[in-house]
């Protein structure tokens, strides 16, 4: 224990002797945003600022034409989550759960996250808020929220994107896929984090 009177002094410590990869990526960095900056390169080639507004141009456009879907999907998430299915749901859904070794407790986190990923981080919140950071079901938690994906708003965001009306076989196999993410997650949580 320190006593009160002491003080604590930081050593001194040069930024380049932290890491030689820190100061490779600060180089990098400061090239990229000098090259971004550069309006023409000596040899002719086109500068940054033109590349920048060209795709800021672009990148407006392929927002209004996501736009609507992107309201759809995060309208009902939130519709899914205030009008009490989501309760119902997870209350059907939790003694299958628990037969496969998922905890019960995180079935919300389960059903809002091919939705909305900020309705799956309020739910994951919610869970390590109620049972711990370093409790099983914290824990199993924030591993589900790692290994899985925000399902519908991907397939919206990329298949809007690219103009694609029709996704076939995408969503079900996503939804196996976040299946299995969600098997995984409980079961290397089992693994690593007995107890």
């Amino acid at each position: 224990m320190l006593a009160q009177d002491a003080t604590f002094i930081a050593p001194e410590v040069q930024w380049w002797h932290v890491s030689p990869l820190i100061a490779l990526v600060a180089g990098a960095l400061f090239l990229l945003v000098v090259g971004a900056l550069t309006p023409r390169w000596p040899r002719g080639l086109h500068g940054g600022v033109a590349a920048l507004t060209a795709g800021a141009k672009d990148g407006l456009s392929v927002i209004l034409g996501i736009f609507p879907a992107l309201v759809g999907i995060l309208t009902a998430a939130r519709m899914f989550r205030a009008s009490g299915a989501m309760d119902a749901l997870t209350a059907l859904i939790a003694p299958v759960l628990s037969f496969v070794g998922i905890p019960a407790e995180t079935a919300p986190l389960m059903l809002v996250r091919p939705l909305s990923g900020s309705g799956a981080m309020a739910a994951a919140s919610e869970i390590i808020t109620r049972y711990g950071a370093d409790s099983f079901v914290g824990r199993c938690a924030a591993v589900m929220l790692g290994s899985t994906e925000t399902t519908f708003y991907v397939i919206a965001v990329y298949f809007g994107a690219a103009g694609i009306k029709r996704s076939r076989h995408t969503v079900p196999s996503a939804l196996i896929a976040d299946a299995v993410g969600f098997l995984a997650a409980a079961l290397f949580s089992r693994l690593f984090f007995p107890g």
